[in-house]
């Protein structure tokens, strides 16, 4: 079941059976409209139309809640990473590039979910599932600096795959948090936050003396010998 940002409020609601899941939707609207750390159980179980005790039939307490939700969330969010990666095809670093886009997507077409995941202070450690379902999500960007890490040049220190992830998982991270939500009172950029984005990685993998100019299939220079952009890449 998907939770969407603009999921109408029709749907939500308590049904005989449906508990579980009205809680959820009502969490969920609550973190959209205050944040993770804005609204109480009490509030949950109102926006649901239920009682204050019913969510305990479900819910140990709002941190079980709220884990829920990031946990669901982190599923979703590796069935989009993992789309976006398409085991680096055509070519590592433009399969990488849809990575970075896709987080930036998620991060502004499931506000609430984000929240959840990332700023509700749960520690995911405490939770099994929660842990295990973001590790997956990470599992994905881990997996394409690895592929990256094979692309040093003979001869270059080759950085672990593990801290390039990290160093690219921060970045995607930054500029979701800070461009890609649609907040107001944010700086207002020059470019796209997907432009950001792919500059920033650009520059990080050249730093680290990985080759990122593209080649068309058959292998001719035809990609290098376009002008260059305004990041240095083929126009």
């Amino acid at each position: 079941m998907s939770w969407r940002k603009d999921q109408g409020r029709s749907e939500r609601g308590y049904h005989h059976g449906n508990l579980k899941e009205a809680l959820l939707q009502a969490a969920l609207d609550l973190i959209a409209q205050k944040g993770a750390a804005g609204f109480t159980f009490a509030d949950a179980a109102r926006m649901a139309g239920v009682s204050p005790a019913a969510p305990y039939r479900h819910f140990r307490d709002r941190d079980e809640l709220l884990s829920s939700i990031a946990q669901r969330g982190f599923e979703q969010f590796e069935a989009m990473l993992t789309a976006a990666w398409d085991d680096g095809r055509p070519d590592t670093i433009t399969a990488f590039e849809r990575v970075g886009k896709s987080y930036l997507a998620f991060a502004r077409n499931e506000p609430a979910f984000y929240s959840a995941m990332y700023e509700s202070g749960l520690p995911v450690d405490v939770n099994p599932t929660l842990l295990t379902a973001s590790e997956r999500a990470f599992g994905v960007l881990r997996a394409a600096a690895e592929r990256l890490a094979a692309l040093v040049p003979a001869g270059s220190p080759r950085p672990p795959a593990m801290m390039m992830a990290l160093h690219i998982w921060s970045m995607s991270h930054g500029v979701a948090s800070l461009f890609a939500r649609g907040d107001a009172a944010r700086r207002k950029l020059p470019m796209s936050p997907e432009e950001l984005l792919e500059a920033e990685v650009l520059i990080y993998l050249r730093g680290l003396g990985f080759p990122t100019d593209r080649r068309p299939a058959d292998g001719s220079a035809e990609a290098e010998s376009k002008p260059a952009g305004p990041w240095g890449k083929p126009k």
